[in-house]
């Protein structure tokens, strides 16, 4: 019987995504890992293999569909000796699903929606592994699970970001317990629920208090719409403090300009963010307490030092992770740093590229900033607001003297580090700075 092709889950934070465009058209013929269409999550445009071979007897929902949910139906898949006449019994008509709530809110919406894409069809509940979380299967391994009496939640899969396909349930047996309900018999510290923000004035107030002023509305994407909630939730839920501290860049700026001499040839160009990288590198590695994430109910710490950096693009920012930065000079660095933020300008990078770390920096200073306090990015445990790098007068030695001081700010997840740990994490990156051949032995 003809099997839906439903919304796929490309990142483990993905809820939905828009559709950018389809690979094949109805009547193809697709194999196992061919590349079917191209989905926007809220970080980037990655292809959708297909997990299931046939023939695509029908697409659900239409290329350039915003806001599309996980696991919504988006096409159906013909096998052998199937037709378009079976899509109807099969499917349970689930074009007209889809096309169904874009008719409804034309009719129902109120003026101040006009324009918006209505949201899709919600999709049957997906199975739920023990301790809760989803379980990704293709919808003919689905079938094949129901008619063996199998729960997916027991199996491992070995599709596109661990999808359980047809080949993982066929030489599967019933009877199995999920080892992730075994697991989740052992009590657990459960973390303390944080308490319901209060909530703003709704759209259609904020709507009437501007209407009779010249406004131009201005609709979400999937990333804003991200960034608007997990940096609200940060905001609401992560205790954030500050510590303030200046660094002197006058040797680290002459070591910088020696540097960039001798590698000229090379074709490198150290940036003062290259450095700014790798002392927060290695001072995570001399301060190791504060190299850690909060976890839920309980900190993890991490062994390497995995640096994001936030990048800014258009309509929001990225921050990719620099992995084991310690470990890499400052050239290898600044040519990773540099192909990274090409990408992320791009909506070209991977998952794995931008998810992850446990710091992350944010450099204002090319834009003239002074000075300012950071959000932290869950579930980091700090992040290093940097601004520019300022002539100031300083007293050495008795006596007046001109620096270039660069002021920073590190927001701090007090459930994670404390205020004295963070106190030593800021010293050991000012010391790094300030004393920058250090950072070549």
């Amino acid at each position: 019987m003809p099997t839906e092709i439903l919304m796929p889950a490309l990142s483990p934070t993905m809820e939905e995504g828009t559709l950018a465009k389809w690979l094949v058209k109805e009547g193809d013929t697709v194999s196992s890992g061919d590349i079917i269409a191209e989905i926007e999550t809220d970080k980037a445009t990655m292809e959708f293999e297909a997990v299931d071979e046939g023939t695509i007897g029908k697409i659900l929902i239409e290329e350039g569909a915003q806001g599309v949910k996980v696991n919504t139906p988006i096409a159906v898949l013909l096998e052998e000796g199937e037709s378009a006449d079976d899509i109807g019994a099969s499917s349970g008509g689930g074009a007209a699903k889809a096309e169904a709530p874009k008719d409804d809110a034309k009719a129902e919406a109120p003026k101040a929606d006009a324009g918006k894409d209505a949201a899709p069809a919600k999709a049957a509940p997906a199975p739920k592994s023990g301790d809760g979380s989803r379980v990704f299967a293709s919808p003919l391994a689905r079938r094949i699970a129901a008619e063996k009496g199998l729960d997916l939640a027991s199996l491992k899969g070995s599709g596109p970001h661990g999808r359980i396909v047809k080949a993982d349930v066929e030489d599967a047996k019933p009877g199995a317990k999920p080892a992730a309900a075994a697991a989740g018999d052992a009590p657990k510290a459960a973390a303390p629920a944080a308490a319901a923000a209060p909530a703003g004035p709704s759209a259609e107030t904020i709507l009437k208090m501007y209407a009779d002023r010249e406004t131009e509305e201005v609709a979400l994407d999937s990333m804003r719409r991200t960034i608007a909630a997990r940096l609200g939730e940060a905001k609401q839920t992560i205790p954030h403090f500050y510590l303030r501290r200046s660094a002197k860049l006058d040797e680290l700026m002459k070591f910088r300009a020696t540097l960039n001499k001798q590698l000229e040839g090379r074709g490198v160009k150290l940036s003062v963010n290259d450095f700014i990288i790798k002392a927060c590198a290695l001072a995570l590695q001399e301060v190791p307490d504060a190299n850690a994430v909060w976890a839920g109910d309980r900190i993890l710490k991490l062994k390497p030092s995995d640096v994001a950096v936030a990048v800014a693009i258009e309509g929001g920012l990225f921050t990719p992770v620099l992995k084991d930065a310690h470990q890499k000079t400052l050239s290898t660095l600044s040519a990773e740093m540099k192909d990274l933020a090409g990408r992320a300008k791009t909506k070209k990078l991977a998952p794995h590229e931008y998810q992850g770390g446990s710091f992350a920096i944010s450099n204002l200073g090319m834009f003239g900033i002074e000075n300012f306090d950071a959000v932290i990015n869950p579930p980091h445990g700090a992040i290093l607001a940097v601004g520019s790098g300022i002539q100031t007068p300083v007293v050495e030695n008795g006596e007046v003297v001109i620096r270039n001081v660069m002021s920073m700010t590190l927001s701090v997840d007090h459930r994670v580090i404390d205020g004295a740990l963070g106190a030593q994490l800021l010293e050991k990156i000012v010391a790094h700075l300030e004393n920058p051949m250090g950072m070549l032995a």
